[in-house]
């Protein structure tokens, strides 16, 4: 039996809706009201997909996801009545894979659910396979794996798959929108060209670059992003 998606908000009414048309697509669903009793359910169930609300009683949204985090990369879509670009771009910031502001329409976030489980189906694997050198960084395709010399760098499947698009493009410009498209295809629906700098943020850190000295990723103001030639 396929593993389960975890609903998680403390509002009874928004989780029997949310629950009543993710079972509709065949869906099995299990629920909790609070980030502990949520902590719980997905120690002992291990879901496939959390519908995470921001602001939980017990533990916060926030820091329930940064725990997850640090044991999987199970994919998360956030729901919040905090929907400024701010809010949402903390959420992807901190691990969120999609980020929906409340109100929702319930079959909005059925489409979303479905499109970020064929994504993490997709493990984070571009097109082609193979091996791609970039500087001093060993890119391989079929283990979505990037390593330095004898260290194997711990990329998340997003920032892989930016990493792998850059260098691809092999110098190239790629604007925002089209690194979008590189994450979420070109139905992204309201995705923000903000994630993406969020995103190339952290690769960089992870990458070990210094600040105004890009080894690997370079900045063109207005436009997007290039790797360093």
């Amino acid at each position: 039996m396929p593993a389960p998606i975890l609903v998680v908000d403390d509002d009874p009414k928004i989780v029997s809706l949310v629950k009543t048309y993710l079972e509709r697509e065949g869906l099995r669903v299990i629920t909790a009201a609070d980030g502990r009793g949520a902590l719980e359910a997905y120690n002992a169930f291990q879901p496939r997909l959390i519908v995470l609300d921001l602001m939980l009683p017990e533990l916060d949204g926030l820091a329930l996801m940064r725990i997850i985090r640090e044991r999987s990369d199970v994919p998360i879509v956030m729901v919040s009545a905090r929907g400024s670009v701010a809010e949402r771009v903390l959420g992807i910031h901190e691990g969120a894979d999609d980020y929906l502001a409340k109100p929702f329409s319930p079959a909005e976030l059925v489409v979303r659910v479905q499109a970020v489980m064929r994504r993490a189906r997709r493990d984070g694997l571009p097109s082609g396979r193979g091996k791609l050198e970039h500087a001093d960084l060993a890119i391989d395709l079929d283990r979505v794996e990037v390593r330095r010399g004898d260290e194997v760098l711990a990329l998340t499947p997003a920032e892989f798959r930016l990493l792998v698009a850059l260098v691809q493009a092999r110098g190239r410009v790629l604007s925002r929108q089209a690194l979008l498209d590189s994450l979420y295809g070109a139905a992204q629906g309201e995705a923000l060209e903000r994630t993406v700098d969020v995103h190339i943020g952290r690769l960089r850190n992870k990458l070990g670059e210094e600040v105004g000295e890009p080894r690997y990723i370079a900045t063109v103001r207005g436009v997007g992003y290039r790797a360093v030639a």
